[in-house]
């Protein structure tokens, strides 16, 4: 039960009235609203800074892995993470047409036809890199092994890495460094600039809370992989810049991902569940989440209080970060 103060959340078409105001878990007032909230941005795909700019090269990037890596030709873009954030930031920074393999994760409706390099969502395969014959690979230290990489460049395909890590006060500089790595320097500037001004907004119009909202990202791919996030996930991130609290890192997580117990989980005490749509469908629903060890008794399973947001969007950061918390907070707070 919630109360405290009325906040309403948008879902079926009708907003529903929600006890969230300076309250626990535990306090009793209206009753919280049953049922799951889906967050949206409406079109997914974040806009163009500029339309296919022409990049100024060569460029010598330093490379997240201490190296120095001279790109002489970006016509043929391979941008993979495990989070989608640097094919959409290509993507925005006006490049789109450029782009000729993704990652798993990057499937933002403009980009979803694109080859996926990653073909079991994490690992990339180096046989599909090398047919799409790329002239610079961008990537982070998720995606492959040193084996792959040594492959790559053995190859003859130039690779630079960016930092894994992701933070609402990195995405600017991150967008920044794609830019420059790429030969767009000024695109870079009015992109970075747009975003962080997007997620300023964002965090701005957010309401005081004490205590703060306690949310749990939960990751869902069926009933064999369900994982609560903790520190360095991403999600801890977005949670925090939506003024809550980190129920993974609150209770005392010492890795981004651990697999959900029903100890875990109680210890966590989220407010609200958080997790991606596709996830969430995966294992059939809200009800096959309230199966899920732990989780119906924590006072978001009891409550019924879970969001979901798109795979392609929800933890993309890169240019839709501003939005995405917008979309979060309406879905939390109206």
């Amino acid at each position: 039960m919630f109360s405290c103060g009325k906040l309403g959340i948008l879902t079926l078409g009708l907003v529903v009235s929600l006890g969230l105001g300076a309250c626990s878990a535990t306090d009793t007032g209206d009753s919280a609203a049953k049922g799951n909230v889906t967050a949206t941005l409406g079109d997914a795909n974040p806009q163009p800074i500029a339309s296919d700019p022409h990049p100024t090269l060569p460029v010598t990037a330093h490379s997240f892995d201490g190296t120095d890596v001279t790109i002489q030709d970006s016509s043929r873009i391979i941008a993979v993470d495990r989070f989608g954030t640097l094919a959409q930031t290509v993507y925005a920074l006006g490049l789109g047409s450029r782009l000729v393999g993704r990652s798993t994760a990057a499937k933002i409706p403009a980009i979803a036809g694109l080859p996926n390099v990653t073909p079991d969502g994490e690992a990339m395969s180096v046989e599909a890199v090398l047919a799409l014959h790329p002239t610079v690979l961008l990537t982070d230290t998720t995606t492959g092994t040193p084996a792959v990489f040594e492959q790559l460049r053995a190859a003859a395909v130039p690779i630079v890495f960016f930092d894994p890590a992701r933070t609402l006060n990195g995405t600017g500089p991150q967008i920044q460094a794609i830019a420059d790595t790429l030969g767009v320097h000024d695109q870079g500037v009015a992109l970075a600039q747009r975003t962080t001004a997007e997620i300023a907004t964002a965090t701005a119009a957010l309401p005081a809370r004490n205590p703060k909202l306690r949310i749990a990202f939960v990751y869902l791919r069926g009933t064999a992989l369900t994982m609560l996030a903790g520190p360095g996930s991403g999600a801890d991130a977005l949670i925090t810049g939506l003024g809550a609290e980190d129920a993974g890192t609150a209770a005392g997580l010492g890795e981004p991902f651990v697999a959900i117990t029903g100890e875990a989980m109680i210890a966590a005490r989220p407010d609200i569940l958080l997790v991606m749509t596709d996830g969430l469908d995966s294992i059939g629903g809200t009800t096959g989440l309230l199966k899920i060890p732990g989780i119906a008794q924590t006072p978001a399973g009891h409550a019924h209080r879970i969001i979901d947001m798109s795979d392609s969007v929800l933890l993309s950061f890169g240019p839709n970060t501003g939005r995405v918390l917008a979309a979060l907070r309406s879905a939390i707070f109206r």
